[in-house]
C-alpha cells in the first residue's frame, strides 16, 4: 500500500486545538508549511517556521481576508495528478508546487447561528468559502493529497507522518469520506439557516444534517446493525443524560422517544408506560406514585419490561413503588436523590435525564424505498371551544374532562386506536389494529377494572356503527372522535340508543 510523504502542507484553521503539535510533527518529517492569518501566527509564536500563503502565491490577502487561498498556485498545487505527465509539465511552466496535505477546519458557523441575538450580517460573515473549497479540492485528490478536518484526528496523522513519512491509500481515503461529510453537514446547516431554521417547514428540498453519536450493538432485530446519530447538539439519549444503566438499545430509544412525547403533554403530575411505542398505561394525578400506581394496574401483564415516563422528578416515594417491577427505562426531568439511590440499585435499568426535556418536536421522517416522506409534528392540543356535541345528550364536566385525557392519550397510539378511560387514567388501550372495532374489543380484553361507566376515544372516525355498539354494549357513557364519516348520522343515532353523549373534534390523530 503506497505511502504519499508530505513535502507540503497547508495548515489554516479555526479551531485551534492540536495543531501546534500536528504542525511540528509535520515540520520534524521535513515538510514545508503554508498557512495563514492567526494559524500562521500562532504556529510562528511557537517556534514553527511558516511560509503565508500571499508569499507562496505571490498575491495578497484581500478584501477583508475574504480572498486568501482562491488562487491557482493553491488549487493546482492541490488539484494535479502526481501520475499525470501533462499535469506534472503544466504545473512546471506555471510555477506551481504541489501540496500534499490540506489541514483544514471551518469557520464556526453553528456557534455563531446559536448564539442569542446573532444577526444575518455576523452569520453571514461566518460562512467559509477557502476552507470548503480547500476541504473538497484535497478530498477529490485524495489519491495524492492527504485532508484533516477533525482535531480528532491529529494523534494518528502524527504517529503516521512520524513514522512513515506520510499516509497510505486507505488512510488518505478514510479522510476524504469524513471530509465530505464535514462539507454536506456545514453546507446543511447554512442551508437550514438561510430557511429561516424551519424545522417544522416544509422546503423545496430537504438536507437533512446529523452527527453520529454511537454505533449501536444491533437495530431492532440482532441481524441488523444500527448507529445513532443526532441533530444539532440535542443527545438526549445518551452521554451524561443517562445516569445510570446498560447501554441504550435500538429499541429503548424508539420506546423512550415514545415516552417523551407523551408524557410532556400534561401539565400535571403524569405517568406513561410504554410497550413497543404504544403506551399500555397512562394516569395524571397530583400525587405522583398515584399516577404511577394507575398507569401501572391498566395493564400490568405488559408494563414488565416497559419503558416509563414522568413529566416530573421521579420522586423516593414513586422509585419504591416501582422497584419492584422489571422495567428497561424510565425518562424524567430529573430524579430526587433517594429515587436515584433506590433505583441505582437496580443494576441493568437505564435512567435517562434529558439535558432539554421540552425540547420541540420536530419534522417527522419516514423511509420507504427510494425516498423519505416527511411530516410537520402532530402538534395539535385539546380545544374545548372548538368540540362539537353531536349526541342529544349533553356531556356531564366529568365526563369532558375524561374524554380531554382520552383523546390526547389516543394521539400517542398507533391506529387504529381505541381508549376506554374515567378519572384521569387508561383503562383499556386497543392499539395497531385493521379494524377499529377490533381496537375497541381488544381494549376490552385488556382492562384490568370496570369499564363501565368509562369514556372512549377513537383517533378517527368510525366507518360502522360496530364500534359504539361494542362501547355501548360494556357501558361506555361518552365518546370523542373527529367525525367526518359518510354513515355519521348512523353513528350519532347509535351513539343515542345507548344515551351516550358524542363529540367530534373535526380532527384526527392517524398514527402509523
Amino acid at each position: 500500500m503506497a505511502i504519499k510523504n508530505i513535502a507540503r502542507a497547508i495548515v489554516s484553521v479555526s479551531d485551534k486545538s492540536g495543531i501546534t503539535e500536528l504542525a511540528k510533527a509535520l515540520e520534524n518529517a521535513g515538510a514545508e508549511i503554508l498557512s495563514t492569518g492567526g494559524t500562521a501566527k500562532l504556529l510562528l509564536d511557537n517556534g514553527i517556521k511558516v511560509t503565508k500563503v500571499s508569499d507562496f502565491t505571490g498575491f495578497p490577502e484581500i478584501l477583508d481576508g475574504r480572498v486568501k487561498t482562491l488562487n491557482p498556485k493553491i488549487y493546482g498545487g492541490i488539484l494535479a495528478r502526481r501520475s499525470d505527465k501533462k499535469h506534472l509539465q503544466e504545473m512546471k511552466n506555471n510555477g506551481i508546487k504541489p501540496i500534499d496535505m490540506v489541514v483544514v477546519n471551518l469557520y464556526p458557523f453553528e456557534a455563531t447561528v446559536a448564539q442569542k441575538g446573532v444577526t444575518d450580517e455576523e452569520a453571514i460573515e461566518n460562512i467559509d468559502i477557502g476552507g470548503p473549497c480547500m476541504i473538497r479540492a484535497s478530498a477529490k485528490n485524495h489519491a495524492d493529497v492527504a485532508v484533516v478536518t477533525d482535531p480528532a484526528d491529529y494523534p494518528a496523522i502524527i504517529k503516521a507522518v512520524s513514522e512513515n513519512g506520510g499516509l497510505a491509500d486507505d488512510e488518505r481515503r478514510n479522510l476524504a469520506t469524513k471530509a465530505f461529510a464535514k462539507t454536506s453537514a456545514y453546507d446543511a446547516a447554512i442551508n437550514s439557516y438561510l430557511t429561516n431554521g424551519n424545522d417544522e417547514g416544509i422546503t423545496d428540498s430537504l438536507s437533512i444534517k446529523m452527527r453520529k453519536v454511537s454505533d449501536m450493538r444491533y437495530g431492532e432485530n440482532p441481524h441488523q446493525s444500527a448507529a445513532f446519530y443526532v441533530e444539532k447538539t440535542d443527545e438526549l439519549y445518551t452521554g451524561e443524560n443517562q445516569l445510570h444503566g446498560k447501554e441504550l438499545s435500538y429499541n429503548n430509544i424508539v420506546d423512550l422517544d415514545a415516552a417523551l412525547q407523551h408524557v410532556r403533554e400534561y401539565s400535571i403530575p403524569a405517568c406513561v408506560i410504554i410497550k413497543h411505542t404504544n403506551p399500555c398505561g397512562t394516569a395524571i394525578d397530583n400525587d405522583q406514585t398515584k399516577a404511577y400506581i394507575k398507569a401501572r394496574e391498566c395493564d400490568p401483564v405488559s408494563a414488565f419490561g416497559s419503558v416509563i415516563g414522568f413529566n416530573r422528578p421521579v420522586s423516593e416515594a414513586t422509585a419504591k413503588e416501582l422497584k419492584p417491577l422489571f422495567v428497561e427505562a424510565v425518562i424524567a426531568p430529573d430524579f430526587e436523590p433517594g429515587a436515584l439511590a433506590i433505583l441505582q440499585k437496580k443494576k441493568n435499568i437505564r435512567l435517562i435525564k434529558p439535558k432539554n426535556f421540552n425540547l420541540p418536536n420536530s419534522n417527522v421522517i419516514k423511509h420507504v424505498a427510494g425516498g423519505l416522506l416527511v411530516q410537520g409534528p402532530d402538534n395539535i392540543t385539546f380545544d374545548q371551544n372548538s368540540l362539537k356535541v353531536v349526541s342529544k345528550r349533553q356531556p356531564t364536566d366529568t365526563e369532558m374532562d375524561a374524554m380531554k385525557f382520552a383523546w390526547t392519550v389516543a394521539k400517542h397510539v398507533k391506529s387504529n386506536a381505541i381508549i376506554y378511560a374515567r378519572d384521569g387514567r387508561t383503562i383499556g388501550v386497543g392499539a395497531g389494529q385493521m379494524s377499529r372495532v377490533d381496537s375497541s374489543k381488544i381494549a376490552v380484553s385488556k382492562a384490568q377494572n370496570p369499564i363501565e361507566g368509562c369514556v372512549m376515544a377513537s383517533d378517527a372516525f368510525f366507518p360502522f356503527r360496530d364500534g359504539i355498539d361494542a362501547a355501548g354494549k360494556v357501558g361506555i357513557t361518552a365518546v370523542i372522535q373527529p367525525g367526518g364519516s359518510v354513515r355519521d348520522e348512523e353513528i350519532i343515532a347509535a351513539a343515542d340508543e345507548y344515551g351516550m353523549a358524542m363529540v367530534f373534534t373535526g380532527i384526527r390523530h392517524f398514527r402509523h
